[in-house]
């Protein structure tokens, strides 16, 4: 899974802001409860535990979640996924945006290869999409922002799989870079072992982060479009965020520095911010006021 979704982190600890300060505090308590929920079930898809057991614990977090929102006994059930589900069932928030999470946990159990980008991202469909529907329909934004929303997602998704491909390798057996760009490089997946890193691979890694390009400008509009403040300065810097992210890994993929320093991601984050406001206050003198989704 991505960052967001990788267990030994925290909210505080992890490559894109999850929950900041930036959302309003009403919504707060479902987003982190939705985080909390992807955390336990992430811990679940990764435990050291036969692929039956980890499955049925699965089985049994979506039926928690169908438990909490129809307000049904389950004490049985985990916690985490009850409180989810009725709190998501208060909102009317569309409950398929955290079971569909539980469809990727589960591939990640039966699935560690991925053949193209297109298998990819059928991945990331369910790993990764369902977090920015959620979010727009938590805030209730409008369903045509969907799209731009899909493409940051799945961006931000590869992009931590391009960082962590040795860590997915080592410690999951798992293989998110695309078997058809390893062997383009004239790579099989075995050439994660090799220390340090072959040249081509760092050229593959190069070549699949160059590919996020396009789905970053698909959603390079999607934060002024987003009415809510606070999400739209959040997607603003996480835009901005992996848009350097990806230079960064076209330049050096196994260097530190693919990573974001404190200062570094401040920085970014800062005028990211800075241009955001520019562009509403420009959009106000000029448009009508503009309303949400029904």
């Amino acid at each position: 899974m991505s960052d967001a979704f990788t267990s030994g982190k925290d909210e505080t600890q992890e490559n894109f802001p999850v929950g900041s300060r930036l959302i309003a505090a009403e919504y707060r308590p479902v987003v982190m409860a939705y985080y909390r929920f992807a955390r336990a079930a992430d811990d679940i898809g990764d435990a050291q535990a036969p692929a039956a057991e980890r499955l049925a614990r699965l089985d049994a977090m979506e039926a928690g979640l169908a438990a909490g929102a129809a307000g049904s006994p389950a004490a049985d059930l985990p916690p985490v996924a009850v409180t989810l589900g009725r709190m998501m069932a208060e909102r009317r928030l569309d409950l398929a945006n955290a079971s569909e999470l539980l469809i990727a946990f589960r591939r990640d159990i039966g699935q560690s290869r991925y053949a193209d980008w297109d298998d990819l991202l059928s991945y990331c469909r369910h790993s990764a999409m369902p977090v920015g529907r959620f979010m727009l329909d938590v805030h209730g934004e409008a369903a045509a922002l969907v799209p731009a929303s899909d493409a940051l997602c799945a961006a931000l998704q590869i992009i931590n799989h391009l960082q962590d491909c040795h860590k997915d390798w080592h410690e999951l057996d798992r293989v998110y870079l695309p078997a058809d760009a390893l062997a383009a490089a004239g790579l099989t997946a075995d050439a994660l072992a090799v220390q340090p890193p072959p040249a081509a691979l760092a050229d593959a890694v190069r070549r699949l982060a160059t590919r996020c390009r396009p789905l970053l400008d698909a959603a390079a509009g999607f934060a002024p479009a987003i009415i809510a403040p606070g999400l739209a300065y959040e997607v603003a810097v996480i835009h901005a965020l992996a848009v350097d992210l990806v230079a960064r890994l076209e330049r050096a993929p196994f260097a530190a520095s693919r990573h974001h320093g404190k200062m570094a991601a401040f920085a970014i984050a800062a005028r990211a911010g800075a241009a955001l406001s520019w562009r509403r206050n420009a959009i106000r003198t000029i448009s009508p006021p503009e309303t949400r989704r029904p």
